[in-house]
């Protein structure tokens, strides 16, 4: 995965798709940047960036995916791959349903992922210095570049959907006190039950992750 690094940017996740739109750079490829001036979160909310954060956009071919997922899924994937990362360099996170990164009750980021001619592009926000009001930042002290190197050895592995949902579906628990979006419906999370495909079944609904 070539890694492109920029000082500020407005955002990485628009810098990247007019970067594609242009033809100017090839999947898979990944843009970081040590601020973000105009973040996109889930829903079409903005992300707050504060300089030092975690402002990473990244994007695959469909075909590079593992043969045993489903694009519908790629945001649980993707997250839980980055979630094992960091829990791996010693943070304590957890990873709500589909793409939010939790420590205890608090959100420190969030991923969002779509299609988009073939290829799936991901973005990332995680508060690793500074949090607004409400949200907190990692619990670890880390390098960023050293967290992008592991965090792709492991996309690069390929490793397949089954794997990473038997180790997500152990920690699904961790949502139950939680909440989540549904067209502009704020749905609670405590009966939901987690389907193998990693959509969500709340009161007879199937609910799927890719946002």
């Amino acid at each position: 995965m070539q890694i492109l690094y920029l000082d500020e940017v407005e955002s990485t996740q628009t810098y990247l798709k007019a970067e594609l739109k242009n033809a100017t750079v090839t999947p898979p490829f990944a843009v970081s940047a040590e601020l973000q001036t105009n973040g996109i979160g889930s829903r079409n909310n903005s992300w707050t960036g504060y300089e030092g954060n975690l402002f990473l956009s990244f994007v695959l071919p469909v075909s590079d995916l593992p043969d045993d997922l489903k694009v519908e899924s790629a945001s649980i994937y993707f997250a839980y791959l980055l979630k094992e990362t960091l829990a791996e360099m010693g943070s304590k996170l957890f990873l709500k349903w589909p793409n939010d990164f939790y420590i205890d009750e608090y959100k420190i980021g969030g991923m969002i992922t779509n299609v988009s001619k073939q290829n799936i592009i991901c973005g990332v926000g995680i508060n690793l210095i500074k949090a607004p009001e409400g949200f907190a930042t990692i619990d670890i002290a880390l390098d960023k570049k050293k967290l992008l190197e592991y965090f792709f050895k492991k996309v690069e592995k390929k490793i397949s959907w089954k794997k990473v949902f038997r180790k997500y579906k152990l920690e699904f628990h961790n949502n139950q006190k939680f909440f989540t979006h549904i067209k502009n419906n704020k749905i609670s999370l405590s009966n939901a039950v987690l389907e193998e495909d990693g959509s969500l079944n709340i009161n007879g609904e199937r609910i799927y992750s890719l946002r």
